[in-house]
C-alpha cells in the first residue's frame, strides 16, 4: 500500500537497526528516503540493501552527526535540493556513552548525551520546519525509549534524556500545530545488533513474563512509524506510543 506515495522522509541514524527498518517501510510505502548517519560505509551498505527491494521511492544518503546542528541543516538543504520537499522527519539517532549511577556521571559524557538525544531532536526538527513543514505541513516522529518511563540501575541518564524527548514531543506538537504533527515511539528491548549483548544470552528469561512472550524487532517499530507518518494518524499529535510487548503493564513484583 503506497500510503506515503511521493512523500520525502529524512531519517537520522538510518543506516542500521530501527532507522534502517523505518527507511525500508517508508520506501515500500512509496516514499523517497534520505538516511543520515555518521559513517559513510554504513550508509553505502544500507543504501545497497534498500535498493535490492523493488519500490518506487529513491534512496539518498548524507553523512551527518545528529548532534551537530550545522550538519542537520546541510542534510535538510540537500534533501530540498534533491526533492524540493520534506514531509517526514524521524529523529532516531541516539547515543549512550555512560553506564552507571547518576552521581558518578562526568560532564563531558552528560553533554554528549544531551547534545545528541535532546538538542539534536530540536535542531533537526527546527531545520525541517523552517525548510518545508511550516508552509506545507508534515510529520515528525521521535524515537524515544520505554526507559524514559522506568528506573534503571545502569542507564539512568540516557533514560532521562528519553523522558525529556517525550515531553518535548508534547511541547513541539503544541508549537507546530496545526501544520505539523509531532509524535514519539517508546520501544522496549528490540533485537538489534547494537543491543545483542543485552538480549542474546538471556532472551528466554527476558521474554518469559512478557504478555506477548517475545522481544521486539526493528520491524515492529517501523510499522508504528509508518502509521504515525501516514494520514491514518491525521488526528494524533503529541503522543508517545509504547511498543514493549507489554513489559510496562507487568504487576509490581513480577520478575523478569
Amino acid at each position: 500500500m503506497n500510503v506515503l506515495d511521493g512523500r520525502v522522509a529524512v531519517i537520522t541514524g538510518g543506516s542500521r537497526g530501527i532507522g534502517l527498518a523505518i527507511a525500508r517501510a517508508y520506501r515500500s510505502a512509496g516514499a523517497h528516503v534520505v538516511i543520515a548517519a555518521r559513517k559513510p560505509e554504513g550508509l553505502a551498505a544500507a543504501r545497497t540493501e534498500l535498493l535490492r527491494v523493488e519500490a518506487s521511492g529513491d534512496v539518498r544518503t548524507v553523512v551527518a552527526n545528529a548532534g551537530e546542528p550545522d550538519q542537520a541543516q546541510r542534510c535538510v538543504d540537500q534533501t530540498m535540493e534533491w526533492f524540493g520537499r520534506l514531509d517526514i522527519l524521524v529523529n532516531n539517532a541516539a547515543t549512550n556513552p555512560y553506564h552507571g549511577d547518576l552521581l558518578d556521571l562526568d560532564l563531558p559524557r552528560a553533554e554528549k548525551t544531551v547534545r545528541v538525544n535532546q538538542y539534536g531532536m530540536i535542531a533537526w526538527t527546527s531545520c525541517a520546519w523552517k525548510a518545508a513543514m511550516a508552509e506545507h505541513g508534515g510529520a515528525v516522529i521521535n524515537i524515544a525509549s520505554v526507559g524514559g518511563l522506568i528506573v534503571d540501575p545502569h542507564i539512568g541518564y540516557y533514560n532521562a534524556t528519553k523522558a525529556a524527548m517525550m515531553h518535548m514531543t508534547r511541547q513541539l506538537a503544541y508549537e507546530l500545530g496545526p501544520k505539523a504533527r509531532v509524535n514519539a515511539i517508546a520501544p522496549g528491548l528490540i533485537k538489534t545488533e547494537l543491543a545483542r549483548a543485552v538480549w542474546e544470552a538471556r532472551e528466554s528469561v527476558l521474554t518469559a513474563k512478557l504478555p506477548l512472550r517475545r522481544l521486539g524487532t526493528p520491524e515492529d517499530v517501523a510499522n508504528a512509524a509508518l502509521f504515525l507518518a501516514s494520514d491514518a494518524s491525521s488526528w494524533i499529535t503529541g503522543q508517545t506510543l509504547v511498543i514493549d510487548g507489554g513489559a510496562t503493564v507487568l504487576p509490581i513484583g513480577v520478575e523478569e
